[in-house]
């Protein structure tokens, strides 16, 4: 009898401590449990240092950039469609968020810096929201900053007369980065402006 009272209690202590880790870990800043709906393989790997131009053709670090909680964007101008979208579903996250009293900042980075150039980034960016900073460079620049967030892209082949004129394939996610935690979460671009602002409150507040 002893021996199962000692198992017994064993189990609920390990339960217990089990829950108090759970409680720990998503408030901690560290892991965002109570958060996060993502499971993502190396996140610890998702981030990290960048030099790009800015609207203006300063070159910034990341270090300046990302000096508050940030929605980050890889895409380009000249998108037809999903681009637009997307940044236009950050920006209405932005302000819902900035109603609720959360500032982030939100940022679209391109990754055609060969039409991008620092006064298109701007237009584009001014157009959708009047806080969004746009972000290019050189191409070398622009591919460490994918790399760094493990972005795709890959411009297609121009049409026959238009060298000017192609199509960039790449993908879509927006992350979420806090100061001192960098990446934290990504968001597919299915969600709403309001289910990505409750998101993003959930971790500001956590954090």
């Amino acid at each position: 009898m002893s021996r199962m009272i000692a198992i017994a209690i064993a189990v609920v202590v390990i339960a217990l401590a089990g829950s108090l880790y759970l409680i720990t870990a998503g408030r901690s800043g560290g892991d965002f449990a109570e958060c996060r709906s993502t499971s993502v393989a190396g996140a610890g790997d998702i981030g990290g240092d960048f030099t790009l131009v800015d609207e203006t053709g300063r070159t910034v670090t990341s270090a300046e950039v990302l000096d508050q909680p940030a929605l980050i964007y890889f895409g380009y101008t000249f998108c037809p469609d999903v681009c637009p979208l997307d940044v236009a579903r950050n920006a209405e996250a932005t302000e819902i968020l900035e109603e609720r009293g959360v500032m982030v900042k939100p940022i679209f980075i391109s990754i055609d810096p060969a039409r991008d150039t620092p006064e298109v980034v701007a237009d584009f960016t001014d157009a959708m929201h009047e806080r969004m900073l746009g972000l290019t460079g050189s191409q070398e620049q622009v591919q460490a900053a994918s790399q760094a967030f493990r972005t795709y892209y890959k411009a297609q082949e121009p049409v026959e007369g238009e060298e000017d004129y192609y199509l960039v394939d790449h993908s879509t996610f927006t992350y979420f980065t806090m100061p001192g935690h960098g990446f934290v979460e990504f968001f597919r671009r299915d969600m709403t402006g309001e289910q990505m602002a409750d998101k993003v409150q959930c971790f500001v507040d956590a954090g």
